[in-house]
């Protein structure tokens, strides 16, 4: 099938909605979990499945790059999230969390490396958490730069170890705060090490998978409650989250993990979910393609299969609505492209990413080239 033909076919099939359209601009991925762009057109996504595949915006043109980490690939475990340094274009650094093995000793870990033309140079092992655990679930692995350039990176419980989540020196259940050479800042809430462990910016979280920086500097994340208790927190240095002390959710089992909701020191959540959505990746749209959007935070959910849309003020959620469940897929990841276009990662294998645009100005040429 010629070129012509078959961007009209992805036109025409691309699902319609009010104020925007999709259309699928890479595929035969496994598991996808993250992207970046490292320009305008082109961006590399990150699978569970431990790779890395550089792809062309225009032309599809995909590149598995080389000199990749090694990953422990198993349940929940793999590549979790890539990000690029706030010097990109100068030192054309990235940074990579994944699940670092062995299996009955494994751990969050945090790569970083030099991105060349086809594969990753200078690749540096910067941190990897502690304690080590022997369950492949709940890593938690999202990153972000804050302002003055130290990276924050989520943790999760390891599902098996909800009670670390409550201890200040365990770095299971946490957000951490360390700075780009791997060491903890000096102006952590516990860099002294005497009541917490250095790397620790906030605790009492089961299995945060979204986190965002505001424009302003705030810091957002969600994370997985047990059956029900989906969490959104607005994230200050030294606070306590709650779990497992305090929740909205109920054991797998239907047993009750906690009686309490709220308790004296625990910072409450800005909402929660009954019965749960499984968050999987936060998005905070600043980009001017959907100028109503501006602001917005944006709630990739796996068990819904959309996306919920929400409007804050305050610190408060005062609206709420889904998004892309016409598509009708697991959706990872929520990312904006540089023109402020959005950019869906579904969880399949094989799977797929999305293109949003407005309807006004969905693009007429350069689709994807002739699936295989």
């Amino acid at each position: 099938m010629n070129r012509i033909i078959f961007t009209l076919l992805a036109l025409l099939s691309a699902p319609i909605h009010a104020e925007y359209v999709s259309r699928v601009v890479a595929e035969g991925l496994a598991f996808p979990w993250s992207m970046t762009f490292i320009d305008d057109d082109t961006f590399i996504v990150a699978t569970r499945s431990g790779t890395l595949e550089q792809i062309r915006l225009s032309t599809s043109e995909q590149l598995t790059l080389s000199g990749t980490p090694e990953t422990y690939v198993e349940s929940q475990g793999g590549y979790f999230d890539l990000i690029l340094d706030p010097d990109f274009t100068n030192n054309r650094r990235l940074y990579l969390a994944l699940a670092e093995g062995p299996a009955e000793a494994n751990a969050t870990a945090i790569y970083q490396a030099v991105l060349g033309q086809t594969g990753l140079t200078a690749v540096t092992k910067i941190f990897r958490g502690t304690p080590n655990k022997d369950t492949p679930a709940h890593y938690g692995g999202k990153l972000a730069f804050l302002a003055d350039a130290t990276l924050l990176l989520t943790t999760g419980d390891g599902f098996e170890y909800r009670e670390a989540a409550q201890d200040p020196f365990s770095q299971l259940g946490k957000i951490l705060r360390l700075k780009t050479d791997g060491s903890a800042p000096e102006n952590n809430p516990f860099a002294d090490g005497k009541e917490g462990d250095p790397y620790v910016y906030s605790y009492g979280h089961r299995n945060p998978q979204g986190l965002a920086v505001s424009s302003s500097g705030q810091i957002w994340a969600h994370e997985h409650g047990p059956q029900g208790g989906d969490e959104l927190n607005h994230i200050r240095p030294g606070n306590n989250y709650g779990w497992p002390a305090t929740s909205f959710g109920i054991n797998y089992s239907g047993a009750r993990i906690t009686p309490l909701t709220s308790a004296e020191g625990i910072t409450p959540p800005v909402t929660y979910w009954l019965p749960s959505i499984a968050p999987s990746h936060l998005l905070i749209y600043q980009g001017a393609l959907f100028e109503d959007w501006q602001g917005s935070f944006m709630v990739s959910a796996l068990v819904d299969q959309d996306v919920k849309r929400l409007t804050l003020d305050d610190n408060s959620v005062t609206t709420s609505e889904s998004l892309f469940g016409e598509l009708g897929a697991r959706i990872r990841g929520i990312h904006e492209g540089p023109d402020g276009a959005i950019y869906l990662l579904t969880d399949s294998d094989p799977g797929s990413v999305i293109e949003i645009r407005p309807k006004t100005v969905a693009p007429l040429t350069e689709p994807l080239t002739e699936p295989s």
